[in-house]
């Protein structure tokens, strides 16, 4: 099985949420399961073909996604909706003051591909404090073992 963890980290707030959802993902306790990390500007359909859940990180600029993170969505969304349908999904987003529009944004994109989301939101408004990053931490054990425990559709 493979995690694909797809991000956009442009802050110090975002690399401390992005390593957090790393470890997780990455920890002892979840065996079988290749985590691979790719920034949103890079990220192809090849790798979310190649994936069996993923995990998305991105900023809320302006009330959205990051304009990284909406290119990945551009050039993968039609040759991967098919062939990923039912996969698993969870995200971290960082806001200065809100987070809505971003996540929104997500949840729009991520009905389309037919993905599921096997983890609430995290959301930080702010610097992160020790309980987000746990919450990160989580997020990436939670669709890790995901795949694991469920498989894909």
């Amino acid at each position: 099985m493979r995690l694909l963890v797809v991000h956009h980290t442009s802050s110090p707030a975002l690399e401390a949420m992005f390593d957090a959802v790393m470890s997780g993902a990455a920890n002892d306790q979840i065996e079988g399961v290749e985590v691979v990390a790719r920034p949103a500007l890079v990220a192809s359909a090849v790798d979310v073909l190649d994936a069996d859940g993923y995990v998305l990180g991105t900023p809320a600029n302006l009330g959205y996604i990051s304009g990284a993170l909406k290119h990945f969505f551009d050039q993968v969304y039609y040759p991967c909706r098919d062939a990923t349908q039912g996969r698993p999904f969870g995200l971290y987003v960082h806001g200065g003051n809100d987070t809505t529009g971003a996540e929104r944004a997500v949840d729009t994109i991520t009905t389309g591909l037919g993905w599921r989301q096997s983890h609430a939101h995290v959301r930080v408004v702010g610097a992160p404090a020790p309980d987000d990053l746990e919450t990160c931490w989580d997020l990436g054990a939670t669709v890790a073992a995901t795949l694991t425990s469920h498989g894909t559709s």
